[in-house]
């Protein structure tokens, strides 16, 4: 609504400054921008009073002694051990610091000089390139990086406060100094500081409360006020109209302001400021660490066949049958990794981490074009609610066969984005960095986006359609330069792409169109197969191989169908005219050894073999190789089958149970 523009994102490590930087991108329809993720923007270290509630421990320890040490811009709490459960050593967010760096208490004043180096090396200098830069971090940092940018002393950056969810905007000149507002400006802002506020605080939190009562008694009130994401509107259009809903909300709710109540709850300033009066943790934290356990396989239900009707014939996902291609290996089956026995039978022990380098691949998940059957292509659109359940589900299976991952990578489309956000929130890994390219973007089909898929067939024919769909150097019809499903008419495109020659003609007839001189760069408006692999497989094998695979790290790349094809043509050394016959189910995980050079499945704890619930397409005979480590031996992490799954015996079940019960102490 202010219309300002984000460029790039500075963040914490902390799940709820992420979390908040995820939903700020989500409502500007711009996930695809960069986002850094920095310990030094992480909340002050309290060192041994982490953890403790700040009523009870002001109880035993006295209430001055507590508030000198939150409130105090000096005072540092006790510090903590290594040996303490809250040390940051001990979390894998953490594990690139030198112990020096590693924080065991923090003073306000030290916290704030913490954020300097990230200013000085980081932010200062995209500001200077010309960026708008969010920061989406905490109260202490946060009033850190306002100290640097104001010149504040430190006793008066005491009297600032940062309130909990309200923009602070800081303009600057040339030389980096902050702009004072105007007078004419409407603004909200505090003393000392040069940066304005786009809402009043207690306003809004007098708004927020009445809102929560509005829900709890008005019929339908929530529904109203989500907006559904699935209606027409974009996402500038759908922020806007929440927007002023929560403001009828706001407007309402001031009358029923009273600005000299007392408050309860904590103000998120160490205690000796108002403006904020929401404890930032409970209001992000709560509740949000949870993860709802599955229900596993379990061996004593009964085995069951493969059916045989799957080897005959594949269904092919636009409802056409089409015979099974001869595989060129004797062993089709794919390798399904069993559930641990930790989770088969909990109380076994832990799961163990899996340590060696790997890639995880999965498609995002079900788009409602996907569930409609069109076209989609470049067409940035967000995940379906189904589809959030598959990213979610996935994530909580990669965690329970223990995979952990160092790096991830994703496209530049919001649904694969949010795929790998959603897989890393279950996994309880969002710290770790998010490397988005506009190389691992699906196929652009060109002038089919948007189409429905039945009615291009019905059209051109079935021969014509699967040609366009799924033939390997068959580009569909190219998209105009002016269709607004042509990337140079994408922000991020045109501002953000850089690795494209340009285009002499595109240059020509956009500098034409606009009555000025306007650089325009070689941007797809039509892909084949073999295009889109032109791209994406030197990316990963001149990226993503030696910046992280040959390193020892775990990936996860999250992206679109023919992207993660194209990969597995490479990787599988499928051959061109069997590619066609290759499908990608929607937020499934593939695993590929690096060792073994085959692709692995998880188990679910289902119990249903793969093969009947997924469908990977006529040519999934090429996909599961038979699994082989590198001196030829069979990998013995490959042997969990459906057709002779092991049923456990009352012996057995006995001398589990036997396992699990506590030792009764002799008397």
């Amino acid at each position: 609504e202010g219309g300002y523009k984000v460029d790039v994102v500075f963040t914490s490590r902390l799940k709820r400054a992420i979390r908040s930087a995820f939903l700020l991108l989500q409502e500007y329809g711009e996930v695809y921008l960069p986002v850094f993720k920095s310990w030094r923007l992480n909340e002050r270290m309290y060192g041994a009073l982490t953890g403790l509630s700040k009523t009870e421990t002001a109880e035993m320890l006295g209430a001055e002694l507590v508030q000198e040490w939150r409130g105090s811009l000096r005072s540092r709490p006790p510090a903590l051990t290594p040996a303490d459960q809250f040390y940051p050593g001990r979390d894998r967010r953490h594990a690139d610091l030198s112990p020096d760096q590693l924080p065991l208490t923090e003073s306000l004043l030290d916290c704030m000089e913490r954020t300097k180096p990230v200013w000085l090396d980081k932010i200062s200098y995209e500001i200077a390139c010309g960026k708008n830069v969010l920061v989406v971090a905490h109260a202490n940092t946060l009033r850190g990086l306002v100290k640097i940018i104001d010149g504040i002393g430190d006793d008066e950056i005491q009297d600032i406060a940062i309130p909990t969810g309200i923009p602070l905007v800081y303009n600057f000149d040339s030389d980096l100094n902050p702009i004072p507002p105007t007078s004419d400006q409407k603004t909200v802002s505090q003393v000392h500081m040069k940066g304005i506020f786009l809402e009043k605080p207690g306003l809004l939190k007098q708004a927020i409360k009445r809102e929560v009562e509005w829900c709890a008694n008005v019929p339908d009130y929530e529904k109203v006020m989500s907006r559904s994401t699935k209606s027409a509107m974009s996402p500038l259009q759908r922020s806007l109209s929440k927007l002023q809903a929560q403001r009828e909300v706001q407007d309402y709710a001031a009358q029923f302001a009273d600005e000299g109540a007392d408050e309860e709850e904590d103000d998120g300033t160490d205690g000796k400021l108002t403006l904020v009066e929401q404890d930032e943790d409970k209001v992000w934290e709560k509740g949000l660490d949870e993860i709802t356990d599955g229900e596993y396989f379990d061996p004593d239900h009964a085995k069951f066949d493969e059916d045989s009707a799957v080897k005959d014939k594949t269904i092919l996902s636009d409802g056409d049958e089409e015979e099974l291609i001869a595989p060129i290996y004797t062993a089709n089956e794919p390798c399904v990794t069993a559930m641990p026995a930790a989770m088969a039978v909990p109380g076994l022990g832990p799961v163990p981490v899996k340590r060696e380098a790997l890639i995880v691949m999965i498609r995002h998940g079900k788009t409602e074009n996907n569930k409609l059957g069109l076209f989609t292509g470049w067409d940035d659109v967000p995940l379906a609610n189904d589809g959030v359940v598959e990213a979610k589900e996935a994530g909580k299976l990669l965690k329970l066969h223990g995979f952990e991952f160092d790096a991830v990578y994703t496209s530049w489309l919001t649904r694969a984005i949010e795929t790998a956000w959603y897989v890393m929130d279950e996994m309880d890994c969002l710290w770790l960095p998010i490397i988005k390219s506009w190389r691992l973007n699906e196929r652009m089909y060109g002038d089919l986006t948007g189409l429905s898929k039945a009615m291009v067939k019905q059209r051109h024919g079935e021969e014509q359609f699967m040609a366009w769909r799924r033939g390997y150097a068959v580009n569909p019809p190219p998209v105009s330069s002016f269709s607004p499903q042509y990337p140079g008419n994408d922000i991020r495109y045109t501002k953000y792409l850089k690795d494209v020659r340009i285009s002499i003609s595109e240059t020509l007839i956009r500098s034409i169109e606009s009555k000025k001189f306007s650089l325009h760069r070689k941007l797809p408006k039509s892909e084949s197969l073999k295009d889109c692999m032109d791209r994406t497989i030197p990316f990963f094998t001149e990226q993503i191989m030696p910046e992280a695979i040959n390193k020892g790290k775990r990936v996860l790349i999250a992206s679109s169908e023919n992207a993660i094809r194209g990969l597995l043509m490479h990787l599988c050394e499928i051959p061109e005219d069997k590619i066609a016959g290759l499908e990608i189910p929607n937020g499934l995980p593939l695993i590929f050894d690096m060792n073994s050079k085959c692709i692995k499945l998880l188990d679910d704890g289902s119990g249903v073999d793969p093969l009947e619930k997924y469908n990977f397409g006529a040519s999934a005979g090429y996909l599961f190789r038979p699994c082989q480590n590198p001196d030829g031996s069979a990998d013995d992490t490959c042997d969990f089958t459906f057709s002779d799954a092991p049923v456990l015996t009352a012996s057995d079940k006995e001398f589990i149970e036997s396992i699990r019960k506590p030792v009764e102490a002799n008397v």
